[in-house]
């Protein structure tokens, strides 16, 4: 499956792995969608994503985005694809088109268009009259996408057709075969194998998902434990819960057979929607301990839904949101699609971004080699869903070396059990490897990767760690950081231990060629040198707010703390909020660092081990702001049920005259100084939106989560006058609502805790001459 051979960088999945160029290839995937976000910032959303350590942007095409009018085609302005996957090509990074005609994505109609909702023909089958409707825009879209394949050197590597299609191979071959006729020609064709899909063999790659909750479940009290399958280590691939809700039967399906094809996901939950009668709250470790699982459970290419968040159109003739009114069975928020993901729905850097970027660093280091890994499960696992006693672990491998991966962190409060002195013995050709040398405590709420037989720079051979790899930089530095509080040990063959120098390192020659690294104290300065080869081992802070790319003519380690910093060729970006941060850079800058005009300022402080370090300053004041109430609430919105499942339908906009009105009064100076301007409200009620001059700007269902609006999205309004007017319902506890147990209020309760402004300043780092 895949492209012919002799064509250049060939792209094939064989039944273990993806190949490129002849070697193994180890994808890293984050959704974004364009039209759902503004053009003009499209080059920052996707450059932090490529520093997330991202290398394939996903995106659907939404056919009412592009043909709400039958044969009145849009591909302009935010809706302009070409320009969308060009720009990803000159950011570096690939891209997967997911072209429909369904998409779902919590879009009204799954996409379709009114006028192909309500056509009378059979929509999703192979029925002529359909299949008459969908042609003409696969056409539009072939040419849209024209040069564009990976063949013809553009950066498309794959196109999905259709989505959560489970029981229509042929329409799934016959999209295809039409998709080819439109002269839509990718190295892969992708589908959504979830729920015991039935698709055509080796026709597409089948690709999984995994939520650590579950939006599109019933509104019963808890986290949808059902989820906790994706917190073990697993060869099973599928989860029948994930469009289930859009499934007037259960599946019957066996799904693709999981020996023909690698392991490959596009739907690895990077938060979770939220929906107006259930409301998870998803916190980063519950994604991150989720992707690392997945990755030591043989996962070949990791695939993050969302990993931008954004916003529904509103520049169209209907709301274009999933609702109950549009026969659906929930109601989304009208606005918002900001999906608790890495990067929120204005570019908000998340917690969630730096753990899932550890992990990216270790699969740019080592993908190539894991890639073909199998897994291996340890003879004496967990005996099933609900064990949480038994540790977690298992390896993946080529025979002789691997990584030993373990995760003892489940959502919910649920979380599997501490281990006290923990040994692991790994039986294999080269004979048995028993580690650490001496036994750990494996605290809850872990998860990580170690390394095993891995080999290094030179002649240098990884034994045994009780850290995980970052990077290889320089040819001759091995990056790694310590996990989960772990003492560091390290154990080497094919080095001199009395070439072993560090601050405060504790060597041992454990005979037969073993040298043992005892690291103390990771951080910037735990810098080892042995021979040709050093080792940098980072504390885990660090290592969470570390980015590698390419910088000023050089691949540069870089540290950012209370700063997010995006590599780009000969620019830094930087982003601060009022706080300000510190930057390290390894290796240091050779000409004159300086920042281009802007609020922020930076300032050279000298060093830290190897790197350079900087100051970046900002304007420490912070703009005031008022809500000035204009009306009390007067009483919750009417509860109704609705919708095929019968669930909690959302408030009208006519029940907003129950809310409770605040305008909101502020500087409007302060929207030209910073780059972003949030408004940030910490509250508790049940629904809430944001007007200016009376229009719909944006909203949410609280789930415990602050609402945050970006007021320099709509700063020509503001600085002209417009009033911004907030209007808040309470929360009803007697209604058919899931909010976090912890979170829930006992009483009809809307409470306004706090509301204040948060800049975000941007600027540029350039370099000069020595």
């Amino acid at each position: 499956m895949g492209e012919p051979e002799g064509q250049a960088d060939r792209i094939v999945a064989t039944s273990t792995h993806l190949s490129r160029g002849g070697r193994p290839w180890f994808p890293v995937m984050g959704e974004m969608h364009f039209t759902r976000y503004p053009r003009a910032d499209w080059p920052e959303r996707l450059l932090s994503m490529r520093a997330g350590g991202i290398d394939t942007v996903a995106t659907y095409l939404f056919w009412h985005h592009h043909e709400e009018r039958r044969g009145e085609f849009r591909f302009d302005g935010n809706r302009d694809v070409r320009a969308f996957v060009e720009l990803a090509a000159a950011c570096g990074l690939d891209a997967v088109v997911r072209i429909g005609p369904w998409s779902h994505g919590e879009a009204r109609y799954g996409g379709f268009p009114e006028w192909v909702q309500h056509s009378g023909t059979r929509t999703r089958t192979d029925e002529p009259a359909y299949l008459d409707l969908v042609r003409p825009y696969y056409a539009r879209i072939g040419a849209e996408l024209d040069g564009l394949y990976h063949a013809q050197g553009g950066p498309i590597v794959a196109v999905q057709v259709e989505n959560e299609l489970y029981d229509q191979p042929e329409h799934l071959r016959t999209l295809k075969r039409m998709a080819q006729e439109a002269g839509i020609t990718p190295a892969l064709w992708t589908a959504t194998a979830w729920g015991g899909a039935d698709l055509p063999a080796d026709e597409f790659l089948p690709l999984y998902a995994g939520y650590a909750e579950a939006p599109w479940d019933d509104a019963h009290p808890g986290w949808a434990r059902h989820n906790g399958r994706h917190f073990f280590f697993t060869p099973l691939r599928d989860d029948h819960t994930v469009g289930a809700d859009l499934r007037p039967l259960p599946s019957a399906g066996k799904g693709p057979e999981l020996d023909r094809y690698p392991y490959a996901t596009c739907e690895l939950g990077g938060g979770v929607q939220v929906t107006y009668h259930r409301r998870p709250l998803v916190p980063p470790d519950d994604v991150a301990a989720l992707a690392l699982t997945k990755i030591g459970s043989g996962s070949t290419w990791q695939g993050y839904y969302m990993y931008q968040g954004g916003s529904h159109v509103t520049d169209a003739a209907t709301p274009m949101q999933e609702s109950i009114d549009t026969g659906y069975p929930n109601d989304l928020p009208v606005i918002s699609y900001d999906f608790q993901a890495p990067l929120g729905e204005y570019g908000q850097v998340r917690p969630s971004y730096e753990l899932l970027r550890l992990q990216h660093h270790l699969l740019a280091a080592a993908g190539e080699r894991l890639a073909p890994m199998g897994l291996v499960e340890p003879v004496e696992g967990p005996r099933d869903l609900d064990d949480r006693e038994t540790l977690r672990w298992a390896v993946r491998t080529d025979g002789t070396s691997g990584m030993l991966f373990v995760n003892t962190h489940q959502p919910a409060g649920e979380t599997p059990a501490a281990h006290s002195a923990v040994r692991f013995r790994l039986d294999g050709p080269e004979g048995p490897l028993e580690l650490p040398v001496d036994p750990v405590d494996i605290p809850s709420g872990a998860y990580f990767a170690w390394p095993f037989r891995w080999p290094l720079p030179g002649a240098a051979t990884l034994e045994s760690a009780t850290a995980q790899l970052v990077t290889v930089l320089d040819d001759d530095l091995v990056v790694l950081s310590r996990t989960a509080g772990i003492p560091v040990e390290l154990v080497l063959t094919g080095v001199d231990p009395a070439s072993v120098e560090g601050p405060g390192v504790i060597v041992d020659d454990l005979g037969a060629g073993r040298t043992r690294i005892r690291v103390p104290h990771p951080g910037p300065d735990a810098l080892i040198r042995l021979d040709a080869l050093r080792l940098l081992v980072l504390d885990e802070h660090t290592a969470r707010h570390t980015t590698i790319g390419e910088l000023w003519a050089a691949r540069r380690l870089l540290v950012g703390d209370g700063i997010h910093v995006v590599p780009d060729g000969q620019r830094l970006h930087v982003e601060s909020g009022p706080a300000g941060g510190t930057l390290l850079v390894h290796p240091a800058p050779t000409g004159t660092v300086a920042l281009a005009p802007s609020p922020l300022g930076l300032r050279a402080t000298g060093g830290r081990g190897i790197f350079a370090r900087f100051e970046i300053d900002a304007p420490a004041v912070v703009p005031e702001v008022e809500l000035v109430e204009l009306a009390a609430a007067k009483g919750p919105a009417p509860q109704r049920i609705g919708g095929p499942l019968k669930r909690a339908a959302a408030p009208t906009a006519d029940d907003y005259a129950l809310a409770a009105a605040h305008r909101v009064e502020f500087d409007r100076a302060a929207l030209t100084t910073a780059h972003r301007l949030l408004l940030r409200l910490d509250w508790v009620g049940d629904a809430a939106r944001a007007e200016i001059d009376g229009t719909l700007v944006a909203d949410q269902y609280w789930n415990g989560s602050p609402w945050e609006i970006d007021l320099t999205r709509h700063r020509a309004a503001l600085e002209d006058g417009a009033e911004l007017i907030l209007r808040l319902l309470p929360f009803d506890p007697t209604a058919k609502i899931h909010v976090p147990d912890h979170l829930r209020p006992t009483e009809v309760t809307l409470r306004l805790e706090e509301a204040r402004l948060v800049p975000v300043h941007r600027a540029t780092v350039e370099i000069g001459a020595p």
